[in-house]
């Protein structure tokens, strides 16, 4: 048995009241892949700050090489070899990939002289031990998301850190950026780091860790070898009930056309000759490899890249959409795959957040009407004939209680873990920072509703809910457009898959056309 190079003993620790932590207890071997789940608030993130410095615990201890950590801090943390990949890249958008990691890397001087040759060498090294091709002299806010990611991963490599901890580190990577990833996590295994792998996918951790601990509500609920537990058990274990319907998808009466899109482009975004369109109660979703134009074409039709050739209509009408808020206006929303940076505000609190979304230039809020049930001939969505207007912004001020009010329902239904409505959303966790950013959106009961990604980094129970949700808000009349890089999630929720490759739809199967080979196969070019 490997020597223990990390014990943490009954931390707690609480928030305004709310427990984070109560009592949790994790072990970790040196050269040991050790994963890390649970559900959002679990206390995953709790304790991985504690570990990393940025958190003081209420109570409980620390030991590292069986020395106790006295006043730990980021700063003390990394001089004892600790870092982090955290879910959401912290890069400096305005610098050059090389200059990001080496600010990771190398140390600071005031008379030191930048070697920009040595720089750029040593992250083109990096980035090819990951097998990445990013171009070191590219500026960091110019990646993508995936891109950013793999930064992060490179950054934290580089450190030849003793303890590694990697939080959610393929939430948004393809296949073969993963596949690389876990290439890179087995080397830093056999020379021996010691690795806490935290991720919702648990399909791949049978594949990598060789240990999961399971937190619940804050507690440790069991630690098991890896190959001693079905994907199943943990995911009772995780949400303390069977959960028998991850994907609870239901046959639902397709009304008339809501959007459509007609040989729609956008050189901007090279989206060409777009054909698609969406009926009432209807899931499309949306598949193809990264790069194929998928969140281009989102963008093109919520206004953000304004298509200069097609059409999109809207019931049977033409519409010019050459901005977010013509799309909002007619009932058209969209949720981006990058929460933080394009989701939400993460210093607002939590009720501001979720009202954003429908104030208008009056201060009007559209309120939707808490029935669920369909309404006459279920053709028409609820964006049309289940809201009424509330006014927030009144001649004495803003109305702070109903946006409460409003918030409330919504902090409700999607279950956000949160010790208060006025809290600032960069204090929730990832997973309940996307129930916010699903919230702004379906307070408006859109018509139509595009979700980019809609349950990247989120946990299996979470997944559920929001399905879920999703079928309720098909069952009520809303036109739904889902993004997904999980071809389970496709497969399982979509009345229809349209497979996008190069900027266009390749080929749109029903239902029971679609299988992953198949998707794959005209993803990849290899079905004419």
């Amino acid at each position: 048995m490997s020597e223990l190079l990390l014990q943490v003993s009954d931390l707690h620790k609480s928030y305004a009241g709310v427990a984070a932590l109560r009592g949790a207890s994790f072990e970790l071997r040196r050269g040991e892949v050790h994963a890390l789940v649970g559900e959002n608030g679990a206390g995953k993130s709790t304790l991985i700050k504690i570990i990393t410095g940025a958190v003081e615990p209420d109570s409980g201890n620390i030991l590292l090489d069986g020395n106790p950590i006295a006043h730990n801090s980021p700063r003390v943390s990394k001089s004892l070899g600790i870092a982090a990949i955290y879910q959401q890249p912290a890069l400096f958008p305005e610098l050059s990939v090389a200059e990001n990691l080496a600010l990771g890397l190398e140390r600071p001087s005031l008379w030191k002289v930048i070697d920009w040759k040595t720089r750029k060498q040593t992250a083109t090294e990096l980035l090819e031990q990951v097998g990445s091709t990013i171009d070191p002299d590219a500026l960091a806010g110019d990646l993508s998301m995936p891109q950013q990611q793999m930064v992060e991963i490179v950054r934290a490599i580089g450190c030849e850190a003793r303890l590694l901890i990697m939080d959610e580190p393929t939430s948004s990577l393809s296949d073969e950026d993963a596949r690389n990833l876990f290439t890179v996590v087995r080397v830093l295994r056999s020379r021996g780091t010691a690795i806490i792998y935290i991720s919702h996918r648990l399909d791949e951790l049978a594949d990598i860790a060789d240990r999961v601990t399971v937190l619940r509500d804050g507690r440790t609920i069991t630690t098991r070898e890896m190959n001693e537990v079905s994907r199943d058990e943990l995911i009772r274990l995780m949400v303390g009930r069977e959960l028998t319907a991850i994907y609870p998808k239901r046959e639902v009466e397709k009304g008339d056309i809501v959007v459509e899109l007609n040989k729609l482009g956008c050189t901007t975004s090279g989206i060409k000759d777009v054909n698609l369109s969406v009926r009432s109660g209807e899931i499309v979703g949306l598949a193809g490899l990264m790069g194929a134009g998928r969140t281009e074409l989102a963008r093109t039709i919520f206004g953000l890249t304004p298509a200069d050739v097609g059409e999109i209509l809207l019931r049977g009408k033409a519409i010019s959409v050459t901005n977010p808020a013509d799309a909002i206006s007619r009932g058209v929303v969209y949720v981006p795959e990058d929460r933080r940076r394009h989701g939400v505000i993460v210093d607002l609190p939590i009720d501001s957040n979720i009202t954003l979304g429908g104030l208008g230039a009056w201060g009007c809020f559209t309120v939707p009407a808490l029935s669920d049930a369909r309404s006459g001939d279920g053709n028409q969505s609820l964006h049309e004939n289940q809201s009424e207007r509330t006014k927030l912004a009144r001649w004495w001020g803003f109305d702070f209680r109903r946006e409460r009010e409003i918030a409330a329902e919504y902090v409700d239904r999607m279950r956000i873990k949160t010790p208060a409505l006025f809290s600032a959303v960069s204090t929730l966790s990832g997973g309940n920072q996307q129930k916010v950013a699903l919230s702004r959106w379906l307070a408006l009961r859109p018509a139509v509703l595009i979700l980019d990604e809609p349950t990247q980094g989120i946990d299996v129970g979470a997944k559920s809910e929001i399905h879920e949700l999703m079928m309720r808000l098909a069952e009520q009349g809303a036109a739904i457009l889902m993004i997904s890089s999980e071809l389970p999630e496709i497969l399982g929720m979509s009345d229809r898959v349209a497979v996008m490759r190069g900027g266009t739809i390749c080929a749109t199967l029903n239902r029971d056309e679609a299988t992953q080979q198949r998707v794959m196969s005209l993803a990849l070019g290899h079905d004419q």
